[in-house]
């Protein structure tokens, strides 16, 4: 990127229980500058209505940028499009499982492909529970390959009050991995447990 583009991050929301997820992320981007890159997988449509009663065309407002999932000719598609890395929030098995074999028979796993074979950081926020050994056996290869495997799990030692506050919690532990430092994470030894003079 030249020094008067903004930082991009491709964000996909795939079909799994949790689509607020990628929504959230969809809004940091916003209040930390950074262009967001979105693709919504014919699954996520039906997630995201049912968990949110919100439309496609209504969650794309959250984003700088929408690409068709079926668009394999996205500027994302392409290792020559430079970004920060791509999110998936939330992260199907069956989404997870075609990066893992790389079958990209969509732009959102085309995207993914890109982002590992340029050695850019790809955060799997996999939304699935309990987890049989096939799973267990895709993450390992996929950790294998680079991504980043960060289901989101609540961190309690941060007292969250709020679902709200659990979801921002995790969304902002995994931008982190971007290097994107977002206000409303509750840090240890700053916000929560011992501060560095007790320590």
């Amino acid at each position: 990127m030249t020094k008067s583009e903004r930082p991009r991050l491709v964000v996909g929301l795939s079909g799994a229980s949790g689509i607020v997820y990628g929504l959230r992320v969809l809004d940091a981007c916003r209040e930390l500058g950074v262009e967001s890159h979105l693709i919504v997988s014919k699954a996520a449509a039906l997630t995201l209505t049912q968990e949110t009663g919100l439309s496609v065309a209504e969650a794309a407002t959250r984003a700088d940028v929408v690409h068709k999932v079926s668009d394999i000719g996205a500027s994302v598609a392409s290792g020559s499009f430079p970004t920060l890395g791509m999110i998936v929030a939330p992260c199907s098995v069956r989404t997870m499982s075609e990066v893992a074999t790389g079958v990209t028979s969509s732009l959102l796993t085309r995207a993914a492909d890109v982002v590992l074979k340029e050695r850019r950081p790809l955060v799997l926020m996999v939304r699935e529970t309990p987890l049989h050994l096939g799973h267990l056996r895709t993450m390992v290869r996929l950790a294998e390959m680079g991504a980043v495997i960060a289901p989101p799990l609540p961190a309690f030692y941060a007292r969250p009050a709020t679902i709200e506050e659990m979801v921002d919690q995790s969304v902002g532990r995994a931008l982190d991995l971007f290097g994107l430092a977002w206000e409303p994470v509750k840090r240890w030894g700053r916000d929560v447990g011992p501060t560095p003079a007790e320590a």
